[in-house]
């Protein structure tokens, strides 16, 4: 995939007038790509992590409200990783399922669970200096890592319309008791994400956007299923969007009677400083189980980096894993 840049030519009518995306690869469904992998390949500084972030906030607040990055967990730097988070997936949902009354195969608090079911591989997942530099692209420094992992067997029914920020699914009288600032404030305090578990075709239900629809009112829900766009995943694809875009996931309607397919995703939501995540992490237990990889992994680096401050101007490969994964954990 070669990045050329993109321009307003690419998008439909929509409340930005203007939109330039030279660092992003393509739009599909007027969603932009990006691709990382070609990004590095080009060097890799900090001007470009700041380029990027600049326009992956534009985006978020006030162009399509999402893109997606189908290499954040390429097979060339990530070969097992994708691969090895999903079989700790795979060990924790039975348990989950024999452990709960609810239909389906969602469960929350997957960012502790995982670390405590494989250390390994959570190390691996969330030490992508990607990942990083998304969610402080929208969040800034100490966010909070929370996410749950979603699978939707064939035949799974789709989703109301939603949107995802703490305030973005309340009934109007709970609205009603905050400022109408704060109302509005409140979806600059999460990111929504998801990783893809399994490949997802259209057929099985891909989330549903509305693009642009951050800035709409309530009253556009309705507009939503004449308008919405779908971007087919494959295994290890990431997307990322403001929780106040109209979303859905879609129904899984391929066959049983053919193959039929387990739509499996890990949804990121990540928290800003400022705000209150809707799970709790407790730190402790995850420093615990992953210290002693830690400790082995980064050994040679941390000679080089004691008594020295994990600046924002730290681009090395393993300066920005670990900064990464500090950022995700502490």
């Amino acid at each position: 995939m070669t990045c050329h840049g993109v321009t307003s030519r690419h998008y439909p009518s929509s409340p930005s007038s203007k939109i330039n995306l030279p660092l992003a690869c393509e739009v599909q469904s007027h969603i932009p790509v990006y691709d990382l992998i070609a990004l590095e390949s080009t060097g890799l500084t900090s001007y470009l992590i700041n380029r990027l972030q600049d326009e992956w906030h534009h985006i978020l607040h006030t162009g399509p409200g999402i893109y997606v990055l189908p290499t954040i967990y390429a097979p060339t730097k990530y070969s097992t990783t994708p691969n090895t988070t999903t079989t700790a997936f795979n060990t924790i949902i039975p348990r989950e399922a024999a452990q709960s009354n609810k239909k389906g195969h969602h469960f929350a608090k997957s960012f502790s669970k995982h670390a405590l079911q494989d250390p390994s591989s959570f190390i691996d997942y969330y030490s992508n200096p990607w990942l990083a530099a998304v969610a402080e692209s929208w969040l800034g420094l100490a966010y909070r890592v929370t996410a749950q992992v979603n699978a939707v067997h064939s035949g799974g029914t789709a989703q109301e319309t939603h949107r995802d920020y703490h305030l973005g699914f309340q009934e109007e009288v709970s609205c009603r008791r905050y400022p109408a600032a704060t109302q509005v404030t409140s979806q600059f305090l999460t990111l929504r994400g998801a990783v893809a578990h399994t490949d997802m075709p259209v057929a099985s239900g891909p989330t549903r956007f509305l693009h642009f629809s951050q800035t709409y009112k309530p009253e556009y829900w309705a507009f939503f299923q004449d308008k919405y766009v779908v971007f087919p995943l494959n295994f290890g694809n990431g997307l990322f969007f403001n929780p106040a875009l109209f979303h859905a996931a879609g129904a899984n309607q391929i066959d049983t009677r053919e193959r039929g397919l387990r739509r499996v995703a890990n949804l990121l939501q990540i928290n800003s400083a400022f705000g209150k995540p809707m799970e709790t992490v407790d730190s402790v237990p995850l420093v615990k189980a992953t210290w002693d990889l830690l400790v082995a992994r980064f050994r040679a680096v941390g000679g080089v980096l004691a008594g020295q401050e994990l600046g924002p101007g730290m681009h090395s490969l393993q300066q920005r894993e670990i900064r990464a994964l500090v950022q995700a954990v502490a």
